[in-house]
């Protein structure tokens, strides 16, 4: 690494509005040579601004970060959905899934807004378009003490309604860690772990100032990258373990995305950290 440069895993926005964030499921290039599951799109839209797409060869899940939009899938009128409008409110994010075979989908920012579309390979079998409100149920909270954090699954393996997607989003309080200890999902050996490549997009608050710590590291730290991660900051974990901690006085939230092979999320606990894993009783480390 030269001086001022940063990790090739770690991605800027660029920019304040419009598509901030573009990464293809193939063409990352040295950036990450074997890349070929996930990707992933950021909007920032104004009132009566529009992002639009066709799935094609993906599936798509969006993921209204903040704000609200009008969504037209294939023509059909869906009406206006999201509403959060502060990330840090905890309120769990309005979605829909999009399966691929060429759907054609239009949301219409109504005020701001700030859209995550997730994109993952499209297998080809019957998929029906859902809109995904939030649930009544309370946040599930993981961890204790300085592991707590509060996640909401969107899309995960018990809602089987996509080929390869698997998405959720968690709150990390300040001072707190989180996707800790730390663990790794990228070898394809199915019941006992599977090969999943990962994206966090990280919001802190407060989102001028706030600054947060991502690592990506393997056993044999061929791969050992230490990230600060700022507001509206993009993570790529095509392998190793990944946790990462907020600072004190900042807030951390991020939504990840992970797609592989196989639509399962297993993992291996990163060994050094099993006396965490035993005191914590085998909590899950998202």
């Amino acid at each position: 690494m030269t001086m001022g440069s940063h990790s090739p895993l770690l991605m800027r926005p660029a920019g304040e509005t419009g598509q901030v964030h573009h990464v293809e499921r193939t063409g990352l290039g040295d950036r990450c040579p074997n890349w070929a599951y996930v990707g992933f799109d950021l909007h920032r839209l104004s009132g009566g601004e529009a992002a639009q797409a066709k799935t094609g060869e993906d599936e798509h899940l969006l993921v209204l970060i903040e704000g609200r939009g009008r969504l037209t899938i294939d023509g059909k009128d869906h009406g206006v959905i999201g509403g959060r409008s502060d990330i840090f409110s905890r309120e769990k994010a309005h979605a829909a899934y999009v399966p691929g075979g060429d759907h054609a989908w239009e949301i219409v920012g109504d005020g701001p807004l700030e859209v995550a579309v997730c994109k993952a390979p499209f297998k080809g079998g019957p998929r029906d378009i859902r809109i995904i409100a939030p649930d009544g149920a309370p946040m599930e909270a993981r961890g204790k003490g300085a592991n707590t954090r509060y996640v909401n699954a969107i899309m995960m393996e018990e809602r089987d309604w996509a080929d390869s997607l698997l998405v959720t989003e968690v709150w990390t309080p300040n001072g707190n860690w989180s996707s800790y200890p730390s663990h790794k999902h990228d070898t394809d050996a199915f019941p006992a772990e599977t090969y999943l490549e990962e994206t966090y997009y990280h919001r802190l608050d407060p989102g001028a100032l706030g600054w947060g710590y991502q690592r990506v590291y393997n056993d044999d730290l061929s791969l050992n990258e230490n990230m600060a991660v700022h507001n509206r900051d993009l993570v790529l974990v095509p392998e190793g373990y990944h946790p990462c901690g907020a600072p004190y006085g900042f807030d951390m939230y991020y939504l990840n995305v992970m797609a592989g092979p196989t639509r399962k999320w297993r993992f291996t606990n990163d060994p050094r950290s099993d006396h965490i894993f035993v005191r914590d009783g085998g909590k899950k480390p998202e």
